[in-house]
């Protein structure tokens, strides 16, 4: 770290602590050629995660986005904040995680989608219908059948011999 007196590339820390938010480390450093002590501050660097929406616009992610839809779909249902905040968690680091730094919006709903079926059936109709923009009952039937099956299957497998 360059001295900001003397302009000497050497320093020692002398101290560190967590600053009040966790966000930023403070450090407290000597210069090795001065002796001046001067406070630097150390930062996670991120990576914005971009969405490309359906119209092919691009918006940086906003997880209280995301979190204001499962809410939407979980209105009136027995699914507590938390369990959807620790969805959007794990939402958030899968993409964080991935070496993409452009996203579709369509693979967001999908990770949305696929934690609704576990959390609350109902709530994972209701996204889907917005999501996927049922156009008639028909469409709405489909992916109702497909839950009771996917039921059906876990209740009941098949034993092979």
């Amino acid at each position: 770290m360059k001295c900001p007196f003397c302009g000497h590339e050497e320093s020692k820390v002398i101290d560190s602590r967590p600053t009040d938010e966790g966000e930023r480390i403070r450090r407290r450093r000597e210069c090795l050629k001065c002796g001046k002590r001067f406070t630097t501050y150390e930062v996670v660097e991120t990576v914005p995660v971009i969405v490309i929406k359906k119209d092919k616009s691009r918006e940086a992610f906003d997880r209280n986005k995301l979190l204001r839809g499962l809410l939407r779909a979980c209105e009136k249902r027995p699914v507590s904040l938390s369990v959807l905040e620790r969805a959007v968690d794990e939402i958030e680091t899968s993409l964080q995680n991935s070496l993409d730094r452009e996203v579709e919006s369509s693979h967001i709903g999908e990770l949305a989608m696929n934690k609704l079926k576990v959390i609350d059936e109902v709530a994972y109709v209701r996204f889907a219908s917005v999501y996927r923009q049922f156009q008639d009952i028909n469409t709405f039937m489909d992916e109702l059948n497909e839950i009771i099956q996917a039921r059906q299957q876990q209740n009941n497998p098949k034993h092979l011999s």
